[in-house]
């Protein structure tokens, strides 16, 4: 098949535990948008940064070789929880989703999709979307999709690269509080130490902050706390900006269109609301939280976290 509109694409970017999930599940439902199922990680084993020491290649903006072919190119997509559920459904954390795609087909319809293209990097990302909602036989479609939603955290670090190869591209970045991502982070299975997530955090908050500056009609911040503290007036707004209509969609987060009661295996976040924020927060020792706010206090200032602690 052959995309005949444009390639319009939203990336949701996040620090780690920052919500970033919670927001890719708000937009999930949106009759606009054709949203992907899990994290978007479109990183490959070439891909450079220059801050690559704390930054996994899977969430950066991918590279590719100068010479391939496109069935070699989809192979190069780091895309490990989809295709995890894809490969071996019995050791995803996902395995209980309804999801019905055959990535066999995934890679054919990636392939004759970039048959006559130029082989870009824009092409190939956009023969990454497409071909999964070609090949998403159980998709709620609604017929008035117009946008692809991707999530990869700390994707915004690349906003330069990503508006370069899109220039009609948007990301929304996600802020939350250093105290709660922190305390989150601390219940994955090889958690961040503590310096180094909170010094990840504020060199990818000043980072936001400067290219909302930058891109102002394309790069977007939206605080957590206020996305669950009032929903509807954030989602009201992000929605102006990023051109679509508001829907009621976006009050909640949902799989595959249907509500959902539970974030989680999605995130690390089970339940987005403003008290269970503040508990997390508080999961933290007092010497934790001093740390943490000596080491952010300039970007804490930024968002108005510096009252929290």
């Amino acid at each position: 098949m052959t995309q005949t509109a444009p390639f319009n694409l939203m990336m949701i970017s996040a620090m780690y535990e920052n919500g970033g999930n919670t927001t890719h599940r708000m937009l999930d439902g949106h009759p606009e948008l054709f949203v992907y199922p899990f994290e978007s990680q479109l990183g490959t084993s070439m891909a450079s940064h220059f801050i690559q020491t704390l930054v996994p290649f899977r969430y950066c903006w991918p590279e590719f070789p100068l010479k391939g072919d496109a069935a070699s190119d989809y192979e190069l997509f780091f895309d490990e929880e989809l295709k995890t559920r894809t490969r071996v459904p019995a050791r995803s954390k996902f395995k209980d989703a309804d999801f019905q795609l055959d990535e066999a087909e995934r890679k054919k319809i990636f392939v004759d999709y970039m048959k006559n293209k130029e082989r870009t990097r824009a092409n190939l990302i956009e023969a990454f979307f497409v071909s999964t909602f070609e090949s998403w036989k159980n998709y709620s479609r609604t017929g008035k999709e117009k946008a692809y939603v991707g999530y990869s955290p700390v994707m915004g670090l690349d906003a330069e690269k990503i508006f370069a190869d899109l220039p009609t591209a948007q990301i929304i970045h996600v802020v939350r509080n250093p105290y709660s991502g922190y305390a989150d982070t601390k219940k994955r299975p090889f958690p961040l130490s503590l310096k180094k997530y909170v010094w990840t955090w504020n060199i990818m908050q000043h980072m936001a902050l400067t290219y909302a500056q930058m891109f102002p009609k394309n790069f977007y911040l939206v605080r957590f706390e206020d996305l669950v503290a009032d929903p509807q007036s954030t989602m009201q707004q992000l929605s102006e900006k990023v051109g679509i209509s508001f829907s009621e969609t976006m009050l909640y987060p949902s799989w595959n269109a249907a509500k959902m009661d539970n974030v989680y295996p999605w995130g690390t976040i089970r339940i987005p609301t403003t008290e269970a924020n503040i508990a997390t927060m508080n999961e933290l020792t007092a010497d934790e939280k001093a740390e943490i706010r000596s080491t952010s206090i300039v970007m804490l200032k930024q968002f108005g976290y510096e009252q929290l602690v």
